[in-house]
């Protein structure tokens, strides 16, 4: 079974960092073979400037074809201090753009899914937000949603959206967290996720939940926990029909594991869970 098991994890990575080789050098990576899921007719991206006034622009030229899929990264309201370029305004792209579109590399070589290739980021509050079958959101120990993303995040989850929670540590900030969701999903309960629960399962057999490092401590062999977040878990929330809705990462970064899998100092396992975690999630979201 462990041969089995290092087997994948050894094959899926090859493919991975091949894919990001190719992709850097301007060739793109070859289709793989196997059975696509339900198509999801999404639509194409648009930008945005967040602050309205700030030059570094965030999103990308709407692409003139229609894709399946659409890697939809949460743009949200935060503190005032926290990571990211300009404080805890800019947590959410912490990461941003390079993580993502590493992440869709791995998506676009190791799935038949149709997606879009590049970063996209969207506001809670904007209606657009109903066009994308999964949402990702980082660092949401620094969240302040007004009460417009508030409504807007309910409206999208209660209408089949799926949202990826990631790169959050700790006490303090589960705290955080958890009141802001609160707020959002008032009487629905969080929940471990068991291990035989669908999301773990739909492409990649997923047995453990590893905890996935930032950069700096991958590198140097850890410890890989980051404040009191000394272990690491999948928890969730569902809607009325059991349908898993908030995937919840906590104390773990599936981001900077994507950001970084080319690195051959970053420990090739965790880099490898974060793909495979991140492709069941969007398998998941687009299935069920």
């Amino acid at each position: 079974m462990r041969r089995a098991i290092s087997a994948t994890v050894i094959g899926t990575a090859m493919v991975v960092l091949a894919a990001i080789g190719a992709a850097q050098s301007g060739r793109p990576p070859q289709p793989s073979e196997g059975r696509p899921p339900r198509p999801f007719e999404g639509r194409p991206p648009r930008p945005f400037d967040l602050r309205g006034e700030d030059p570094w622009r965030f999103g990308l030229e709407a692409p003139t074809e229609r894709h399946e899929f659409t890697f939809a990264r949460a743009a949200y309201s935060g503190m005032s201090w926290g990571w990211g370029r300009g404080g805890g305004r800019g947590s959410w792209r912490t990461d941003y753009p390079k993580a993502d579109r590493q992440f869709l590399i791995g998506v676009q070589r190791l799935t038949r899914i149709d997606a879009y290739g590049r970063e996209y980021a969207v506001r809670l509050d904007d209606p657009e937000l109903l066009g994308y079958p999964f949402l990702y959101a980082v660092e949401v120990g620094r969240m302040a949603l007004t009460e417009e993303e508030v409504l807007g995040l309910r409206r999208y989850l209660s209408s089949g959206g799926f949202l990826l929670v990631d790169d959050f540590w700790g006490s303090w900030e589960w705290d955080v967290f958890e009141t802001e969701i609160r707020r959002v999903l008032p009487d629905r309960p969080i929940v471990d996720l068991p291990v035989d629960h669908p999301v773990f399962h739909t492409v990649y057999q997923i047995d453990e939940v590893l905890q996935v490092p930032n950069v700096r401590n991958g590198m140097m062999g850890g410890p890989y926990w980051e404040q009191d977040g000394y272990v690491p878990f999948c928890r969730g929330i569902s809607d009325e029909d059991g349908r898993l809705v908030v995937m919840i990462n906590w104390n773990s970064d599936l981001g900077d594991a994507w950001e970084w899998a080319e690195n051959p100092y970053y420990p090739l396992d965790r880099s490898t869970f974060a793909y495979q975690l991140g492709i069941n999630a969007i398998v998941y979201a687009m299935t069920y």
